[in-house]
């Protein structure tokens, strides 16, 4: 794969972009941040591709009514970034409060993201999430490829209504 150099600043900038869009809930201008070629994945949403990442991001923006983003810790040089943030909202399958924690990830190439990879502790969130069967099950196979499947349904049925 090929990169082109870009200062860091120009990266970390991108990554402050990409941020205030989720902030302001703005899925669209999250998508632009990507090329066309994208990958992203999370413990959730595993191995979209960059139209995939595109709608991802525009559904949990447009049903996240009370979604709250903090990020912090972007850094960014020629090839690759990272950065920590914080989701705050109404998980809509159970009405119950998350706050999720996450790491994540990135390369960059021509002063667009790449791949994108977001981790977070899959049973803590469970927990929030799901109540009791996360805590009981969350750290299984059967609970978090439950949730995978669902989350991949959701959005291809997404995907179908507004394709982007």
């Amino acid at each position: 794969m090929r990169y082109t150099a870009v200062m860091a600043h120009e990266h970390e900038a991108l990554l402050t972009k990409f941020y205030a869009a989720f902030s302001r809930r703005d899925g669209e201008s999250m998508g632009a941040c990507y090329a066309g070629d994208a990958s992203f994945s999370d413990p959730v949403f595993v191995s979209l591709d960059a139209k995939e990442v595109r709608g991802m991001w525009r559904m949990l923006c447009e049903q996240g009514k009370d979604l709250k983003v903090e990020a912090s810790n972007m850094t960014a040089d020629a090839i690759a970034g990272s950065a920590h943030w914080e989701a705050y909202y109404t998980f809509s399958a159970t009405g119950k409060s998350v706050h999720n924690i996450i790491d994540a990830k990135f390369k960059f190439r021509d002063g667009l993201i790449v791949e994108h990879i977001d981790s977070f502790d899959f049973w803590r969130w469970s927990r929030m999430a799901l109540g009791v069967p996360g805590v009981l099950l969350g750290w299984t196979p059967l609970i978090r490829n439950k949730v995978r499947s669902t989350a991949r349904g959701r959005l291809e049925a997404y995907l179908k209504k507004h394709p982007g």
